[in-house]
């Protein structure tokens, strides 16, 4: 791993986007092998802790199921943890940096963080919204929506033009 950091030069995403290219230009069948070797495993990855496992997989599994049209039931309780665990931790997410000026709300439990204009929307969208991913933002609503979208995309939201 710090060979492929000082690749990346010290650009997590990077490292992430480079070792995952890497890997998936491995053999089908590699892959698959690979799967089933560890799919019972109960190892946690490196860098992680049992902290930061429960919003792993639950992003993770989105980042799946999202770009595939499919609908993944993030269960509250743990979308909740998992947004709470986000917003207190630094690296890799800054999410308290990141999402400065920002009041966050969830709509279907009790959670908020940050202060500022207000973003709403379910546990599970702000726990996308927390890790940095903009499929995040269709679920969410609010008067800082437009400057959030701005933010996170580059480009401003459909609500504001």
């Amino acid at each position: 791993m710090l060979v492929e950091a000082v690749r990346a030069r010290g650009s997590f995403h990077r490292l992430n986007h480079d070792i995952a290219v890497r890997h998936a230009n491995r053999p089908g069948a590699d892959l698959v092998a690979e799967l089933r070797e560890h799919a019972a495993s109960r190892r946690l990855p490196p860098i992680t802790n049992c902290r930061n496992i429960l919003p792993d997989i639950l992003v993770h599994g989105q980042d799946i199921a999202v770009p595939l049209g499919r609908h993944r039931a993030m269960p509250i309780d743990a979308a909740r943890a998992g947004a709470a665990r986000v917003w207190t931790m630094g690296w890799p997410f800054w999410a308290r940096r990141r999402l400065s000026g920002f009041r966050l709300s969830a709509t279907d439990i009790e959670w908020t963080a940050g202060a500022g204009a207000p973003v709403h929307g379910p546990v599970a969208a702000l726990l996308l919204l927390l890790t940095g991913r903009p499929a995040a933002l269709t679920r969410l609503s609010g008067d800082g929506l437009p400057e959030l979208t701005a933010r996170m995309t580059g480009r401003p939201s459909p609500v504001a033009e």
